[in-house]
């Protein structure tokens, strides 16, 4: 089932599905037919929209716009899928509307803009930058580099750099605290948001980075493993959308419980412990997540404490919190770890207004589990 080391060092992904009894045929239908849901032609599923000869975004149907956190969703997913022409159309997008030349956050991406391309805000969201960072790393190893912005390896580097480095010189605020290491929620906040922390990302950026940025991304690693073992509960599992940097929840804005960020911490925490074996805490908290919502009805999730008092508020996005906890099977070996993958093949693709969020982590999901969520390695020494 599984191994000592994670899928980094031996090339080998697991297959859960293939574990549980479904065929090759099924996984690879299923895994194509979410793909072509998102980026195909179904007004009630897709998300992702083209834009004349080059262009195209992935849309928050929700909030009719369109942010950074979905449109590095849709590059990790094209690379992924070997699908060249989604991934430079949405890096073009990104750069033409997104990319900020001007101000604190020059260097960063808006996070969220009209689908005319429109910025309806000048500051950036990190949790976007580092999905871009790693898909484009990813897009120069996979496609190798071409041409400005398809200079994959160069915009990912420099990237890496911009958010450990912006402000030194008076010119912003870097996205990481310079002494702990830990991601921030946005960058002028001193707090966190425990869904950003991926740690498997940092390893890699520690290896592809510029050599000079190498040993922070090691030591910020090691700091988001500790942090997320203090953010979430020692019971249940549960983390918050915003938390202090001692790992407490942090309410001042009313986000300080477990709800719609919060889902991506099993998610996140899965796909370290494949890629990395990261930490054995991971099969552990996995395991308590999984064990919170075994008997809860996905048609009662609600806002939850993270020690699990339930709100009268139900969840906005119950099909994400489906495919989270599914893919913290990756690390579960607890009661639960079979029952909530079931739980997820049998669970449709969500449609409606509300999709888009649910769908992107229904699409993570569905790949990490099939053993397609993949680290592409360098070809060659870079």
């Amino acid at each position: 089932m599984t191994t000592t080391k994670g899928a980094f060092y031996t090339g080998e992904y697991r297959n859960v599905f293939k574990e549980l009894g479904y065929s090759d045929s099924e996984i690879n239908a299923k895994v194509i037919e979410t793909w072509n849901d998102l980026f195909g032609d179904n007004e009630e599923t897709k998300i992702y929209y083209e834009v004349g000869d080059d262009l195209g975004y992935l849309l928050d149907t929700g909030n009719l716009d369109v942010r950074t956190e979905g449109m590095s969703y849709g590059m990790m997913m094209a690379v992924q899928f070997d699908r060249k022409d989604v991934f430079d159309r949405i890096w073009n997008w990104t750069m033409k509307y997104m990319y900020m030349t001007e101000g604190e956050n020059a260097g960063y991406f808006a996070w969220s803009c009209s689908p005319d391309g429109k910025k309806n805000a000048y500051g950036p969201a990190p949790d976007g930058e580092e999905y871009f960072a790693l898909a484009l790393l990813f897009a120069s190893h996979r496609w190798g580099d071409g041409d400005e912005p398809f200079d994959y390896s160069k915009q990912a580097k420099d990237l890496l750099h911009t958010v450990i480095h912006k402000g030194e010189n008076g010119d912003g605020y870097p996205m990481w605290n310079p002494d702990n290491k830990l991601i921030k929620f946005i960058p002028n906040c001193e707090y966190s948001d425990p869904s950003y922390h991926l740690p498997h990302f940092y390893e890699l950026f520690s290896l592809w980075s510029y050599p000079e940025d190498q040993q922070f991304w090691k030591e910020a690693t090691a700091a988001s493993r500790e942090y997320l073992k203090i953010a979430c509960h020692p019971k249940t599992g549960l983390a918050p959308e915003y938390a202090h940097y001692d790992g407490t929840p942090n309410d001042d804005r009313g986000f300080g419980h477990f709800f719609s960020d919060s889902y991506r911490v099993a998610a996140n925490i899965g796909l370290d412990y494949e890629w990395f074996r990261g930490d054995k805490w991971e099969v552990e908290n996995a395991n308590r997540i999984q064990a919170f919502f075994a008997e809860k009805d996905p048609e009662d999730y609600r806002r939850y404490t993270i020690a699990g008092e339930p709100f009268e508020e139900k969840s906005l996005h119950p099909v994400g919190l489906i495919a989270t906890n599914a893919m913290a099977s990756l690390a579960a070996d607890g009661p639960y770890a079979k029952s909530t993958v079931e739980q997820f093949w049998n669970t449709p693709i969500r449609t409606g207004v509300r999709r888009y969020y649910d769908n992107c982590l229904y699409l993570f999901a569905m790949l990490a589990l099939s053993g397609k969520f993949k680290i592409w390695m360098p070809t060659r020494e870079e």
